[in-house]
C-alpha cells in the first residue's frame, strides 16, 4: 500500500513537471545585464590602498526580470518577457543574451530616453570585491508606458497566458499606473498574478494572487519592526499584509530559515512554515527570482499552497549552491521534490 502511494506521488510530480512545458508565463518588470569580471589578485595598487584585479574572464548573464524569464525557460515553460531597455550597446547585448537563452524578444520595448541597466561584479581570487551599477531609476515616460501597455495587450490577445509575474527592482518599469492597468486586464481574463516586490510600490499590488516579500521587505513595506524569531509576530505581519492587499497568499522568504505561506482565514491551516533544506550555500544572488518563477508555475497549474511554497523553496535553495546568478536545474529540482516532498 505504501509503495502504491509513493508511486502515485512520484507519477503526480513527474506529470506536473512535464505539464510545465505547456505553460506561457508573462514576466513584467525591470531587466538588466549582470556582467561578471573574474580575475586574480596578487598585489596592491600604488595609487591607492586597493587590490589590483588582473582580469582573466568576462561573462554576461541576464538579471532582474530577465533572470526570472531564464528560470521559467529552464523549467520547460515559455516565458513572455515584457520590459523597456535602452537603445544602446548594452541593450544590443541584452537582446543577444535573450536569443542565446531562447527567450522571445517581442515583448521588449527600446527607449531612446533610458539606458539598459548593467551591474558589474568584480571578483578577485573567487571573492566578490566590488559592484558597479550603471542604471537610471526614473519611472517610464508616458510614451514608453503607453508602448509597453499596448504590447502587453497585444500579447494577451494572441497568447494564452497561464500566470503573470511582476518582478520589481525599483528601476522604473513597474509604475503604479502600469501595475493597476495590468491587474485589471488580468482579472478580466482570470489570469493569476504573482509579485516579487520592492518597497517603492509595495501597496500598489492590491488584488494579486501571491505576494512574495522577503523578511526585510515585509518589515520595510509594513513600516514595522519585530523579532522574526517570534513566529506570532511574523504571522501577524504577513496576515495583516495579505488582508491589506486582498491577495490569496503572502509567501515570505526567510533566508536560511525557509518560508512562510499565509492564506485566507477560511482555510483550515492558514499559516504554514516550511524550513530550508540543509545545503552548502555558495551565493544567494538570484534565489528570489527562482522562487517566484517556480511559484508562478505551480499557481498556474492550480497546486496547493503547501506545494507552491515547498517546491519553490527547494528551488531557491538549489540555486544558492552555485556562484553567481544561475537558473534552476529542472531535473535536479524534480529529484529533490520526489525525495523530500
Amino acid at each position: 500500500m505504501i509503495f502504491h502511494v509513493n508511486m502515485q506521488k512520484e507519477n503526480n510530480y513527474k506529470k506536473l513537471f512535464e505539464d510545465f512545458n505547456d505553460l506561457h508565463i508573462m514576466v513584467i518588470g525591470d531587466v538588466m545585464v549582470d556582467s561578471y569580471l573574474w580575475g586574480k589578485v596578487d598585489r596592491i595598487s600604488p595609487e591607492a590602498p586597493i587590490p589590483i584585479v588582473a582580469l582573466r574572464k568576462r561573462e554576461d548573464r541576464m538579471g532582474g526580470a530577465a533572470n526570472v524569464a531564464v528560470n521559467i525557460r529552464a523549467m520547460g515553460a515559455h516565458p513572455v518577457l515584457c520590459s523597456v531597455i535602452g537603445n544602446d550597446i548594452r541593450g544590443d547585448n541584452f537582446l543577444d543574451l535573450l536569443h542565446n537563452e531562447k527567450v522571445a524578444t517581442y515583448g521588449i520595448i527600446r527607449s531612446s530616453t533610458r539606458i539598459t541597466t548593467t551591474k558589474f561584479r568584480i571578483f578577485g581570487n573567487s571573492t566578490q570585491m566590488l559592484r558597479v551599477d550603471e542604471e537610471v531609476e526614473d519611472d517610464l515616460s508616458d510614451q514608453d508606458l503607453s508602448l509597453l501597455l499596448d504590447k502587453i495587450e497585444e500579447i494577451f490577445n494572441k497568447e494564452k497566458i497561464g500566470c503573470i509575474i511582476f518582478q520589481d527592482y525599483n528601476k522604473g518599469v513597474l509604475t503604479p499606473a502600469l501595475i493597476r492597468e495590468v491587474i485589471v486586464k488580468a482579472q478580466k481574463r482570470n489570469i493569476p498574478i504573482v509579485v516579487d516586490p520592492k518597497k517603492k510600490n509595495f501597496e500598489a499590488y492590491a488584488g494579486v494572487t501571491l505576494f512574495k516579500p522577503n523578511l526585510k521587505e515585509l518589515m520595510e513595506g509594513m513600516k514595522i519592526d519585530f523579532d522574526p524569531n517570534y513566529k506570532d509576530d511574523l504571522i501577524n505581519a504577513a496576515q495583516t499584509l495579505r488582508k491589506k492587499l486582498n491577495c490569496a497568499y503572502v509567501l515570505t522568504t526567510l533566508s536560511e530559515h525557509g518560508v512562510l505561506i499565509s492564506m485566507e482565514d477560511s482555510l483550515d491551516e492558514k499559516n504554514i512554515f516550511i524550513p530550508a533544506h540543509r545545503r552548502f550555500i555558495a551565493d544567494v544572488s538570484g534565489a528570489g527570482d527562482t522562487v517566484i518563477s517556480v511559484a508562478s508555475l505551480c499557481i498556474a497549474m492550480g497546486r496547493s499552497p503547501y506545494e507552491i511554497a515547498y517546491i519553490s523553496n527547494l528551488a531557491g535553495g538549489l540555486v544558492c549552491e552555485e556562484v553567481g546568478v544561475v537558473p534552476i536545474n529542472k531535473e535536479k529540482l524534480l529529484k529533490e521534490v520526489l525525495t523530500l516532498l
